[in-house]
């Protein structure tokens, strides 16, 4: 059975002082969790910091992003190298922002992919279509692309530190939803994917998170669903008022 994993994307938000007060939170009320995996992934600046502050919890700390590369010449970018000294043990990778406002390719997300496991980081590697994707029938082929794009040259062995996350571009703040039909329709799909990709030992136990407008009253509905394994949350992992419920959502 695959252990529930929701994870806190911050995104560009929160100061300092609002970080530590969220993980503090986080941390006295998750002390005791071992039947769900957490994580929060907060911007880098901050990283050290709430590596810290949640030193010797069950909640994990992720990065957002890295570079392809392991150094050298690359003005404002980030290792994850230089991620993993610092404590992190996780990196989000291929999100539709990186995609879709940075111009990131399938084959640069692949390098990334390679590089965070490499170095030892565990990888949530994104998938997800546009509204015209979803309206001209292109879901499935959208979402085949980015995960057989993303996995290339990842063998199987590799995949129990990798973590799929359905991200359809449309809900993700906007307030709009998959239905649970919608999520498990693609989540079975990617599932399968992975079955033809791997093997369907493999394929059954890596988790698939559904992200995109995730909130304390759809969370449950939404992890019902037979091949949703966790969330990968926004807007909604910013305040321990919505996010503890989330991650509570089966109490």
């Amino acid at each position: 059975m695959r252990t529930p994993f929701l994870a806190g994307n911050w995104k560009m938000n929160l100061d300092r002082r609002a970080a530590l007060d969220l993980v503090a939170a986080l941390r006295e009320r998750f002390a005791d969790r071992d039947d769900v995996d957490a994580a929060v992934c907060p911007p880098f600046v901050y990283l050290a910091e709430v590596v810290r502050a949640l030193d010797g919890s069950p909640i994990r700390v992720g990065a957002q992003n890295c570079c392809d590369e392991e150094s050298g010449a690359f003005t404002g970018e980030v290792s994850a190298a230089m991620l993993k000294d610092i404590g992190c043990d996780l990196v989000i990778l291929g999100h539709s922002e990186r995609r879709h406002v940075y111009g990131e390719t399938d084959e640069l997300v692949n390098r990334k992919v390679h590089r965070a496991l490499a170095t030892g980081l565990d990888v949530i590697l994104c998938v997800g279509e546009t509204l015209e994707e979803r309206e001209a029938g292109r879901t499935e082929a959208v979402v085949r692309a980015q995960l057989q794009g993303g996995l290339e040259g990842v063998d199987g062995a590799a995949m129990e530190r990798v973590t799929i996350a359905y991200e359809p571009v449309w809900a993700i703040g906007t307030g709009k939803v998959a239905t649970p039909e919608q999520a498990g329709e693609v989540h079975a799909y990617l599932r399968g994917l992975l079955t033809g990709r791997f093997s369907e030992s493999i394929a059954a136990g890596v988790r698939i998170q559904y992200g995109g407008s995730v909130k304390p009253d759809n969370v449950r509905e939404l992890m019902a669903v037979a091949d949703v394994d966790g969330a990968l949350v926004g807007g909604a992992a910013l305040t321990p008022d919505n996010f503890l419920p989330i991650l509570e959502f089966d109490r």
